[in-house]
C-alpha cells in the first residue's frame, strides 16, 4: 500500500521551509502508520497471551471467530476485531473461503508456544509496560536523574524473563557455552558458577538442569525477582540451585564459571563490578558475558535490531544505569570497544568474542 501526501498541501507558514521530496516523504509516512498499527498492537497481543487466544489457534486448527469465541469463553465480537487486527499483522493467517483464522506453525511458535525458541510475547509485555514510566521519564530528561530498575511496572520483569528465556533456550546450551574453551567439561563434572544479575532466573535454571553436578547461585540486587526465581527453582524441584539478593559489586563467594546475561551494561559502576568478578573467579576460571549485539559506530546499529535496543535502552537500560552509584550509562548498544575498554580497565587480560547472533554477543573473559 503506497500513502501519499502531496507536496503542495504545506503548512500556510511553509514559505521558509526547503522544497519537499514527496517520495521520501510518503515513504516516511508509511513507515510511521506501520510503526502507530504495532504499536497499538502491543496490547493485543498481551490480550491474546493472557485469555489463551493463540494457544487455542494453535492447538484446535483453524477456527471462525464464533468458535474461538466457544472454546475460550470469550466475546466474539472482540475476537473478531482482534483477529483481523493480527491477520493484518501477518501474526494469525486469514482463510477467506472458509471465512475462519489460523496459526501457521511459525507463527505459534512465535505467539503460542511459550518454550519455543523464537516466542516473543514477552517482548511485546516489556514494551508496553516500560512505557508506562513516559511522564517520569520526561522529567529525567531534563534534570539527568535515573530511574532504577525496581521502580518500573511489573511487566517489565515478567516480560523480559520470558523474552530472554526464549533466547536462552535456542542458544545457551547449544553455541553459547560450548563456544567457550573448556567450560562445558568442566561443568559436566561439576564446578561453582554465580549468575549475576540474573532477574527471574532462567537462564540459571537451564544451566542447573543441564549441568546437575555443578552448583549455581543467582544473585540480583531487586528482591522481587529474587523472590519470584527461588519460588520457580522450588516449583521445578532442583537442588544444585540458589538465588540471593546481591549486586554485581558485592555478592559473595569464590566461583569458577561466572556469568552475566544482557546486565552490565545496566549496571552504574560496570568497571567495579568487573574488578569484583575479578576477585571472585577462582585461579583458571572463566567470565561469560552476554551483551545485545552491538556495532562500535552508530551508524553500524541504525536497522531493526538496533532501532529496538536503542528504544529499550532509554526506557530501561539507561535510566537504570543513571540510578546507581557511578552512573556510566553504557546502553544496550555499548559494542566490543567498549565492553573490552571497562573488562580490561578492571584488571582482566583475556577478552574475546566467543560468539555472536543477530541479536547478541557472546564473550569469553579470563584473569
Amino acid at each position: 500500500m503506497e500513502f501519499r501526501v502531496h507536496a503542495q498541501a504545506q503548512p500556510a507558514d511553509a514559505s521558509s521551509l526547503p522544497s519537499i521530496d514527496e517520495a521520501q516523504l510518503n515513504a516516511l509516512l508509511g513507515r510511521a502508520i506501520t510503526d502507530i498499527g504495532a504499536t497499538s498492537l502491543a496490547p493485543l497481543v498481551l490480550i491474546g497471551d493472557r485469555l489463551g487466544l493463540y494457544r487455542a489457534l494453535a492447538n484446535d486448527g483453524a477456527l471462525t471467530s464464533n468458535e474461538l469465541a466457544q472454546r475460550t469463553g470469550t466475546r466474539e465480537r472482540y475476537l473478531r476485531e482482534w483477529l483481523n487486527a493480527n491477520a493484518a499483522s501477518g501474526y494469525v493467517e486469514y482463510l477467506p473461503q472458509s471465512g475462519k483464522y489460523r496459526l501457521t506453525t511459525e507463527q505459534a511458535m512465535l505467539f503460542a508456544h511459550e518454550d519455543s525458541p523464537a516466542f516473543v510475547v514477552g517482548g511485546f509485555e516489556t514494551a508496553l509496560s516500560a512505557g508506562r514510566i513516559v511522564d517520569r521519564l520526561s522529567e529525567a530528561f531534563k534534570s539527568g536523574a535515573g530511574i532504577g530498575w525496581h521502580e518500573h511496572d511489573h511487566g517489565v520483569f515478567q516480560g523480559c524473563g520470558r523474552f530472554y528465556r526464549a533466547g536462552y533456550l535456542g542458544n545457551l546450551l547449544q553455541s553459547w557455552i560450548p563456544s567457550l574453551d573448556g567450560v562445558q567439561a568442566r561443568l559436566d563434572a561439576g564446578i561453582r558458577v554465580a549468575d549475576i544479575g540474573c532477574g527471574h532466573g532462567h537462564s540459571t535454571m537451564i544451566l542447573a538442569k543441564a549441568f546437575p553436578k555443578s552448583r549455581f547461585i543467582g544473585f540480583d540486587y531487586h528482591e522481587d525477582s529474587v523472590r519470584t526465581a527461588t519460588e520457580r527453582v522450588r516449583e521445578a524441584g532442583l537442588t544444585n540451585v540458589a538465588f540471593q539478593v546481591g549486586s554485581g559489586a558485592d555478592y559473595p563467594g569464590t566461583y569458577d564459571f561466572v556469568a552475566v546475561f544482557d546486565a552490565l551494561h545496566d549496571m552504574g559502576d560496570p568497571v567495579g563490578c568487573s574488578r569484583h568478578v575479578l576477585e571472585s573467579l577462582a585461579p583458571g576460571g572463566t567470565w561469560m558475558i552476554v551483551e545485545p549485539y552491538a556495532g562500535d559506530r552508530v551508524e553500524e546499529n541504525l536497522n531493526p535490531v538496533g532501532r529496538a535496543y536503542y528504544a529499550g535502552s532509554t526506557l530501561m537500560c539507561t535510566p537504570c544505569s543513571l540510578a546507581q552509584e557511578g552512573g556510566m550509562a553504557l546502553g544496550a548498544q555499548a559494542g566490543e570497544a567498549r565492553m573490552r575498554a571497562v573488562v580490561t580497565g578492571a584488571g582482566f587480560k583475556q577478552f574475546r568474542r566467543a560468539m555472536q547472533s543477530p541479536v547478541n554477543l557472546v564473550y569469553e573473559v579470563r584473569a
